[in-house]
């Protein structure tokens, strides 16, 4: 049998990334990791990214109202062993307890910049060009 050659997440690491997701998120709800800067902060975690064995899991985390994201998920990533352990009633159905890595999400930050693209004036003039002639054509 051989491996596909896509590189793109399989159906059961995308499943499995949600559920991983999932339960990082309650355990941090809950209060459970017993660091004074991971409990002040509200920490939005948007996506789970696991490695094709499952053992691996990157989970992709934004401090919300803090413009230093380093230091949270420095403290995430310090406390990674402990949130581990804590994740394992959540994952029971799980082979392997997989090894939890945090990483910021710049994705919010792209979004932010194409946004800022698209509300700029050359291509709102761009957009009332292509809106002039279909307007005289009675379109």
């Amino acid at each position: 049998m051989s491996k596909p050659t896509s590189s793109a997440p399989s159906q059961r690491m995308l499943r499995v990334g949600e559920q991983v997701r999932a339960a990082l998120t309650q355990v941090l709800q809950r209060g459970e990791v017993r660091d004074p800067l991971i409990e002040k902060t509200v920490i939005s975690i948007s996506e789970v990214r696991m490695s094709p064995d499952l053992k691996v899991a990157t989970a992709f985390v934004t401090p919300l109202g803090i413009a230093d994201h380093a230091e949270p998920i420095e403290a995430l990533n310090r406390h990674a062993k402990y949130i581990r352990g804590r994740l394992t009633p959540h994952l029971r159905q799980m082979k392997y307890m997989p090894e939890v890595r945090f990483k910021d999400d710049t994705s919010f930050d792209n979004y932010k910049k194409i946004d800022a693209l698209l509300r700029s004036p050359e291509v709102q003039r761009d957009l009332k060009d292509e809106d002039g002639p279909e307007d005289k054509n009675g379109a």
